[in-house]
Formats: C-alpha cells, structure tokens, sequence
C-alpha cells in the first residue's frame, strides 16, 4: 500500500514520425513535491522512450480515484497517519482508513432479485404463453410472449426475492449465517461486526494478512463481500473502512468542489475545497459511519490489529448506538 502526500504531473513532448507527439505521467513522494515532479519526469521520460521504440503507451494518465487507480498509489488527501494505518479523504470527501494488513470486508444487502432469477421466469413465462396461445394468436405468439414476459417476471422475481429473504430471517440474518459457516471451518478466526447504512462491515482480528492471501480470498467469496471492494483491495494491496458519513445521508445536496474531487486539487481552488470539507466535518461529527454489533469466533485480538481497531471505531463513532448511520 502507498498512499503518498505530494504528487506532480510531468508533460514532455517530442516529434514522432511527421507529428508531435505529448505523454503526460505522475509522480509521488512522500518527502516532497520536487521528489514528485523528478519522478514524474523520469516516468514521461520512459514512456517518450517506449511510444518512440514503437511500443503501444498511453499517452496520459487521468486522474481516477482508489476505484479505479490499478497501477498506481491512492490519490487521495491524507488526512493523518498512524503508523502504517492512513487517513484520507476520498473523492466525494468522506474520511477512509487504510491499512495493509488488517482485513475488513464489506457486504452490501441486494435490494434487487438477481438477475438470473429474473431471465428464468421471463423464460418461463414466455414459453407458457407460446404454449397456451399459439394455437389462437398464429404469428402473434413471440411477440406477445416476449413482452407480457418482459412485464411480469421482473414484479414477479421481486415478489419470489422478498419471500425468499423472509423466509431466511431477513438480509442481515443470513450474512450472519454465512459468516458462522466460515467460522466454524476456520475457528482460530474473530470478526467483528457492525452495522452500516447499506449492510454489515466485517474485521478480521485474530491475524493482519495481505488481500492476495489465498483464506482473505476464500473470506471475501463466503461472506459475498462486495465485488468492487474486493477488486479495490487488490488492486491497491490494502484494506480500507469509510470512518465518517457519505455527504448525501446526511443531507448535504451540493458536491465536494472542484469536481471531480479527486487528489491533487488545483492551488486556485483549494480555498473552495476547503470550505466545503470544513462544513462536511463539522456536520459529520453527529453521525456515525457504522455501528458495532458484536463478535463472532474465538474472541482473538492480534497485538497488531487491536491499535486499528481503536483508531477505526473511535473515527467512525461506531459505539455510539444512538448516533443516526451515514
């Protein structure tokens, strides 16, 4: 995991063939802008060289925030350090903490029927309308099917989706059942767990890991944490919790400016980044970006992991049970 506090981008152009050709690269540092800007230099230069030699180069890299940084360190502000656990603020200007050796996992409850159930009965439906009805409608027939389908099995996958999920005892009781099924393979293993606006968040206590390890993997595909938290963690090599509120829970309508709020921002328009951050925290301060709901295994805390268990509750107020979830 990197997470650097100075970052430059370097632009370097020269003739390609008949024709001029640009390539623009980042640098990072975490001692300085001008260790940045050398490296951001170095780096245009090898891709100069690369694009010249005939090899295929992308000729900029845009900035993306941690979803999509594969390749690159997160650009994101830092906030604060702790040891190897840092503090930044993302791009729609929540704070995160990221680590890269304690786990957590976030599993987000589907609000929707899955898709495949929803084919199966347009699938069913069709074919029972070609079967009653070909005998009457002629041509007619896959058409009909086709949309009276396309009406019904989306309402219907719903319908079956919800009963289904009772019948389970709801989202949260059935992630906590695949969590004990994990446990009871694994007992050495200590979660803790907490509830958040959109599911349950997940951290690993009785080990720090990596997110290639093979188990971390094997945890990941059990528990259903979310597909695109997972593919952040390998492509950044660490772990990450939101500490504090998304802006739109807690009824701040306008975006983080400028946009797009990733890092770094422009000298000019700092003053009004900053204004809008310091009325974020403030009104963050009365919400809790989740909330501790107990342990589940062998009551394990590694001497590692329990510093970041402390920093990531005292930041997300998450033993505050009667703070609002944002």
């Amino acid at each position: 995991m990197i997470v650097p506090d100075f970052w430059a981008e370097a632009r370097l152009q020269q003739p390609l063939g008949k024709r001029q050709a640009t390539v623009r690269r980042w640098g990072w540092s975490d001692t300085s802008e001008a260790d940045a800007q050398a490296m951001a230099d170095a780096r245009a230069a090898q891709a100069m060289a690369d694009l010249q030699a005939g090899h295929t180069v992308a000729r900029r890299e845009r900035k993306q925030a941690y979803n999509g940084a594969q390749g690159l360190p997160i650009r994101e502000e830092v906030l604060a350090r702790h040891g190897s656990t840092v503090i930044t603020r993302n791009a729609y200007g929540a704070h995160c903490l990221n680590t890269p050796d304690v786990v957590f996992a976030d599993v987000d409850f589907a609000t929707q029927a899955p898709a495949r159930l929803t084919w199966l009965l347009f699938a069913l439906l069709a074919l029972a309308v070609v079967v009653t009805t070909r005998a009457y409608v002629g041509g007619w027939v896959w058409p009909m099917a086709v949309v009276l389908g396309g009406l019904v099995s989306a309402p219907a996958a719903q319908a079956l989706y919800r009963l289904w999920m009772g019948y389970q005892g709801g989202h949260e009781a059935l992630a906590r059942k695949k969590l004990k099924a994990f446990v009871a393979e694994h007992p050495d293993w200590n979660l803790r767990l907490y509830r958040t606006p959109a599911g349950l968040r997940l951290l690993v206590t009785h080990t720090v890991a990596e997110p290639a390890d093979g188990l971390v993997q094997a945890f990941f595909a059990q528990v259903q944490a979310d597909p695109m938290y997972v593919r952040m963690c390998n492509n950044q090599h660490c772990f990450r919790a939101r500490v504090s509120g998304k802006p739109w829970r807690m009824g701040i309508d306008s975006p983080m400016r400028p946009r797009p709020g990733v890092w770094p921002v422009r000298a000019e328009a700092m003053p009004q980044r900053t204004a809008w951050t310091q009325a974020y925290d403030r009104k963050a301060q009365a919400y809790a970006a989740c909330r501790w709901l107990g342990d589940v295994g062998s009551g394990t805390v590694h001497p590692e992991v329990q510093p970041v268990v402390a920093l990531h509750d005292e930041l997300s107020q998450a033993l505050q049970p009667n703070m609002p979830l944002a």
